[in-house]
Parts: C-alpha cells; sequence; structure tokens
C-alpha cells in the first residue's frame, strides 16, 4: 500500500519546455518547484503548488525530437466542484494557449471541458466533486 504521504509525479516530454512550462503555470497558478539543465542529457522543470501532493514535470531530451501527437484517452483530469473557478480555470486555460477541443469521450463533455496544450496532450476540468 502507498502511504498517505506519497506525492505523485506525472512526467511528459517535451521540445517545447519553456513554452510548455509557462502554459500550464499561467494557466493553473503552478509554480516552478524545480528546474535542472543537462542532467545527463535532459533538462527540465517540475511544476506544483508546494504544498500539494502532486507534480507535473516536463523534460527535453537534448539529442532528439518528440513527434506531436494526439492523447485521445492520456490526459489529466481535475476536478473543481466551485463553478467560479472551474468557470475561472477554463478562461485561464485559453489565455495561456491551451485549445479548447472536443474529447472522444463523451462523459468529459457533460460537465467538463477537455483543453490541449502545445505537445497535443490534453487536460480535462470538471466541473464536480470528484466521485469519492
Amino acid at each position: 500500500m502507498i502511504a498517505k504521504d506519497a506525492v505523485l509525479r506525472v512526467t511528459r516530454r517535451t521540445d517545447n519546455l519553456e513554452k510548455i512550462a509557462d502554459m500550464y503555470k499561467k494557466a493553473l497558478g503552478f509554480e516552478s518547484l524545480a528546474e535542472f539543465k543537462d542532467e545527463e542529457g535532459f533538462d527540465g522543470v517540475v511544476l506544483g503548488h508546494p504544498h500539494h501532493s502532486y507534480h507535473l514535470e516536463f523534460t527535453n531530451r537534448h539529442d532528439t525530437e518528440i513527434p506531436k501527437h494526439e492523447a485521445d484517452e492520456g490526459f489529466l483530469v481535475f476536478f473543481l466542484p466551485c463553478s467560479r473557478e472551474w468557470e475561472w480555470a477554463c478562461r485561464s486555460m485559453i489565455d495561456a494557449g491551451f485549445s479548447y477541443v472536443t474529447s472522444r469521450n463523451p462523459v468529459w463533455q457533460r460537465v467538463g471541458k477537455t483543453f490541449e496544450d502545445a505537445d497535443g496532450n490534453r487536460i480535462v476540468l470538471q466541473n464536480r466533486d470528484w466521485p469519492a
């Protein structure tokens, strides 16, 4: 069993490290928690909130490019039960450069919106509580 004080870090590769980091900071209010340069051929940034138990890490590998892709069903989902916070977050996504897209899964469209970043990765903002 994983301890309840464990931290979850989701990592994604990008060829647009600075742009992607700026988009996520601006849209979701994340802070840069750590950065690294040329660490065995990788640059990276860890984003999140200092007191939350999840982080996003974006890395760039110096010697390779990754193709832009559409992550059909591989996305991050944030549950925002307060309508005002959800509306603010949706506007922030657009203001930060994310594109609004239609999800192929109708569940995410019922009470949420799906956004795509510059690398084609998707984030869903749901306007409801986590169904615990």
